[in-house]
C-alpha cells in the first residue's frame, strides 16, 4: 500500500463565504444537544435518528459476538470514521495533510474519498457547519455542503468494513435530508441533491449514493416529531 508522506489540495477548493454561527453542544441525559443562539437546546440529528432506528440486528449481532467483542469492533470503527472525516475536512479546507502521521488504513480510505472530492466537489458553502431547525426542534453538523457535479449538494462521508446494499442505509438519507431542509430554513437555499461517500476498508473505491432530499423529508420530519412527542409524554 503506497502512501505519501503529505498531500495538499491539487485545485483549492473555492470556498463561497456564509454567516451560518457555531454551535455549543450540552449532554443532555446522555444525548447530545445543541445551543442555539437563544438558548434553546435542541437534540442533534444522530440522536433522534438512532431513538427511532430499529436496533434488533444490533443486539443479535452483540450476542453473537459477546460485548467485549462488540465494543472492540465498534470502537475501532468509531476511531477509524473520526479519523477519516478530520482528513477529508482539512482536505477541502485546502489544508496540508501529514499522511505520515496516520494509520496506513485511514489513508487507504481517505484516499478513496479523495478522488472522488477532486473530480465532482467544488464551491463549498459549508464544512463541518452547525445547522439547526427552529420548526423541527433539531439541529446538527454536516459534513460537507457543496457542488457535486455542478449542483449544490449535502455530502456526507461514512465508513464501512465492505459494501452496503442501499436498503441498509436510509438512515444515512434521513440525516443528510435534514440537514439538507435545515439549510433551507436558514437561508433560503434549497438543495435538490444529498449525495453518500462510503470509504470502503476492502474495496479500491467508494461507494457514491446520490438521492433527492424531497424522498426522505417528511418520514424523517414525521421521527422528529415522534422524538419530541415521546419526551414531552414521558418528563
Amino acid at each position: 500500500m503506497l502512501v505519501k508522506k503529505w498531500v495538499s489540495s491539487p485545485k483549492g477548493f473555492v470556498h463561497i463565504g456564509n454567516d451560518i454561527p457555531d454551535l455549543l453542544t450540552e449532554t443532555i441525559n446522555g444525548k447530545r444537544h445543541y445551543v442555539t443562539e437563544d438558548g434553546r437546546k435542541y437534540p442533534s440529528v444522530t440522536t433522534v435518528l438512532d431513538f427511532n432506528k430499529d436496533k434488533t440486528a444490533l443486539i443479535e449481532w452483540r450476542e453473537r459476538v459477546g460485548d467485549a467483542e462488540a465494543d472492540k469492533i465498534s470502537n475501532r470503527a468509531t476511531r477509524r470514521g473520526s479519523a477519516i472525516h478530520n482528513l477529508c475536512e482539512k482536505y477541502v479546507l485546502n489544508e496540508t495533510i501529514a499522511l505520515a502521521e496516520e494509520q496506513p488504513i485511514n489513508v487507504y480510505m481517505f484516499n478513496q474519498i479523495r478522488a472522488a472530492l477532486e473530480s465532482r466537489v467544488d464551491n463549498v458553502h459549508c464544512v463541518e457547519s452547525a445547522l439547526v431547525s427552529h420548526k423541527l426542534e433539531v439541529a446538527g453538523r454536516v459534513d460537507l455542503i457543496a457542488e457535486y457535479d455542478g449542483k449544490l449538494a449535502v455530502i456526507d462521508y461514512k465508513t464501512s468494513n465492505k459494501k452496503k446494499p442501499k436498503e441498509w442505509i436510509t438512515d444515512y438519507f434521513e440525516q443528510t435530508s435534514l440537514y439538507a431542509y435545515m439549510y433551507w430554513e436558514m437561508t433560503g437555499i434549497m438543495i435538490k441533491k444529498i449525495v453518500i461517500m462510503i470509504a470502503v476498508e476492502e474495496e479500491t473505491e467508494p461507494q457514491i449514493f446520490i438521492e433527492s432530499p424531497g424522498n426522505y423529508i417528511e418520514g424523517v420530519s414525521d421521527n422528529v416529531k415522534k422524538y419530541h412527542d415521546y419526551f414531552k409524554n414521558n418528563a
